[in-house]
């Protein structure tokens, strides 16, 4: 997730087709026609909204028909849909949902011969490929970032999301990072109610925490797997009037909300930009390998992230 706007998107996707239309070519020619589904209980998200957007319009110039499927936060029912899509015969199906949560929609499409691909998802054995940012590294440079600013030392609070195997290894790399520093303490590890975006319910329980820890400096910095939790920790920092102390927040995605707030140079210090357009373009041509015949040698794709604070926010 680059955090790019949708202009921007719409540039870089113009981009990686133009980059890729010669080696595509021919698989393009053996793919087109092809019905695919995507299946995500998480389009409330911008950065899925955005990727999805992406693997449209890459699946629009392979000539494919594409349904995307939302769930509206119902992890189970992606089970049912995936069933559905088993019965009706599509060619491929794209799932951004953790493949350990919907086995049973993994094995019917496997018995209809229908290969799933993950898009930001996870690994199974059952999924071709998943196409993703490496979250452990994404993890390691804003935990990292973090315990640098407040040297070393002082309360951290963590929004975390473990149920979704993206964010839960950025957690587990985060833990990693701070238990490192004997002097760095985990205040609290919030898993936020996402059903609305995550902002809302991530401001509430930070409210709930600077209220428990009133005394100036008793929160060092905000450690958060994605950008909606590190804007909501953002807005309960600020109502409470309490940005002056200095509070670090970093956040993973580089959504355009999170990179203005950036930009700003206030308490929001850094975000890490996933290529949205990358794994949307890249999950697709993945899908056009595979069903021209290709045997992939590695069933994990990563594409390239970057580090966005005050100094690159604008760019």
């Amino acid at each position: 997730m680059t955090g790019l706007t949708r202009r921007d998107i719409g540039r870089r996707i113009a981009g990686l087709t133009l980059a890729t239309g010669l080696a595509t070519l021919g698989t393009a020619a053996f793919a087109a026609g092809e019905k695919v589904a995507v299946v995500t209980p998480y389009l409330s998200q911008p950065g899925t909204q955005f990727y999805v957007e992406a693997f449209q319009a890459r699946a629009k110039e392979l000539g494919w028909e594409v349904n995307v499927i939302d769930t509206a936060g119902d992890v189970a029912a992606v089970i049912s849909r995936m069933e559905d899509l088993a019965t009706q015969g599509v060619d491929a199906i794209v799932l951004n949902v953790d493949p350990a949560q919907v086995g049973a929609g993994l094995d019917a499409a496997a018995a209809a011969g229908i290969p799933v691909f993950g898009m930001d998802a996870g690994t199974d054995p059952r999924i071709k490929a998943n196409v993703t940012s490496n979250g452990y590294a994404m993890a390691a440079e804003t935990a990292v970032y973090v315990a640098n600013r407040i040297g070393g030392a002082g309360n951290v609070v963590m929004f975390v999301f473990d149920a979704f195997p993206p964010v839960q290894v950025r957690g587990a790399i985060a833990d990693a990072v701070f238990a490192n520093h004997p002097d760095i303490t985990v205040l609290d590890r919030v898993t936020p109610d996402v059903s609305d975006g995550g902002i809302a319910d991530s401001r509430a329980k930070m409210e709930a925490i600077l209220a428990a820890n009133p005394e100036p400096g008793s929160i060092k910095a905000v450690w958060a797997a994605w950008d909606q939790p590190a804007l909501g920790a953002l807005q309960a920092i600020e109502a409470a009037g309490r940005q002056g102390e200095g509070i670090v927040i970093t956040g993973i995605d580089a959504n355009p909300q999170a990179r203005e707030a950036v930009a700003t140079g206030g308490n929001f210090e850094a975000t890490v930009a996933q290529d949205f357009a990358g794994i949307g373009a890249t999950t697709a041509d993945t899908v056009a390998r595979v069903l021209a015949g290709e045997t992939l040698k590695s069933n994990v794709i990563y594409v390239p992230t970057r580090l966005i604070t005050s100094a690159n926010a604008q760019e």
